[in-house]
């Protein structure tokens, strides 16, 4: 966590920097484009902080909170999108409401603004690669954040370079920033509300898990399975069919099923397996049957015998009754009713006295 947390106070440190200088170049050259990412720079200040903010809170866990708040993340995430739309916004009004004014631009704004574009496209490389390790929606969204940085400070470039060929791209420069930082917005928003709302895991990580069940010995079946996000960990349950009836056995397999998807999917923070019965693909049946060879008694509580036939849901198919119908009362099959148990019963009693 440490480690995370330290990626947020880079970020911090990254915009008050890119911040400062993108101010400085807006106050000599005068540039709608630049005055535009100096906006964006603070924006991105606050969001950095609520960064920090986030990653502290998600580890939290206490008895009201058993599942800890680990959504924290996403609802920062959430907030990233609400400022970026804001910036937007600004920016938009900016353009259509602003003054026009000459710009100046000079040799070292221009390798200023190179700079300040080349930082967060480097930065944003190295935050995905803890990203990819971490799967922490916050550094997600910060990097893609910076992202977005890279191409609006690009365009910023161009709009300096314009000046010097008398081409007033000026707001125009300003109108596909909007653009590009709205589609970052929506992305972020989207991918939020996603997780908060607990959607489904994704189809190939659901699939990897699914192939991982099945390779256990133990397991017949999958009969259904659910996993979502919170935060940057996992939480999966399943219900499965075992073909162990011991309770202490079943017990062990759970615990190597549950182990070897910890082991093949990363952050899983809960995996709830359950047993579930085997379907059932016939129905039995007591038929009362009387002693005389193939008929079936009229009286069910007076039968000699039952007869257990097993009938298929599906075709229909009479399991049992080749095997053990017809022959029944001839050779004494069959489960003898309590009844005639305790008639006999009574005339053994009766000859031994």
């Amino acid at each position: 966590m440490v480690r995370l947390e330290h990626w947020a106070w880079y970020s911090i440190a990254l915009n008050v920097a890119l911040g400062l200088a993108h101010g400085l170049i807006t106050l000599r050259s005068g540039s709608l484009a630049v005055a535009t990412e100096v906006l964006h720079n603070v924006v991105d200040l606050i969001s950095a902080i609520a960064l920090l903010v986030g990653l502290r809170l998600a580890t939290w866990s206490s008895a009201r909170f058993p599942y800890g708040l680990h959504k924290v993340e996403n609802i920062v995430a959430l907030s990233f999108a609400g400022l970026i739309m804001l910036t937007a916004y600004e920016i938009g009004r900016g353009v259509v409401f602003g003054s026009a004014s000459d710009v100046e631009a000079r040799g070292w704004m221009l390798a200023v603004v190179a700079v300040t574009m080349a930082a967060p496209l480097v930065f944003s490389y190295f935050e995905l690669r803890v990203v990819t390790e971490a799967n922490s929606p916050t550094l997600s969204a910060d990097a893609r954040d910076y992202r977005v940085h890279a191409a609006t400070t690009g365009l910023v470039f161009v709009v300096l370079v314009s000046t010097w060929t008398d081409l007033p791209i000026d707001r125009v420069a300003a109108a596909l920033i909007i653009v590009v930082i709205v589609k970052t917005g929506w992305d972020l928003l989207r991918d939020a509300m996603c997780v908060l709302l607990d959607a489904s895991l994704d189809r190939e990580t659901l699939d990897r898990i699914e192939s991982v069940i099945r390779s256990d010995p133990a397991v017949i079946e999958i009969q259904w399975m659910t996993g979502r996000n919170a935060g940057r960990f996992r939480f999966l349950e399943t219900g499965i069919t075992l073909r162990v009836s011991e309770l202490g056995t079943a017990e062990t397999a759970v615990a190597r099923i549950e182990a070897a998807v910890r082991d093949s999917v990363s952050h899983v923070d809960r995996v709830l397996v359950h047993i579930e019965a085997s379907p059932s693909t016939q129905v039995r049946y007591a038929v009362p049957v009387a002693q005389l060879p193939d008929s079936v008694s009229e009286h069910f509580g007076g039968a000699p015998h039952f007869a257990l036939l097993d009938i298929g849901r599906g075709d229909g198919d009479v399991s049992a009754a080749d095997k053990m119908g017809p022959r029944w009362a001839r050779h004494g099959w069959g489960i003898r009713s309590p009844r005639h148990v305790r008639a006999e019963g009574r005339r053994w009693r009766q000859s031994r006295s």
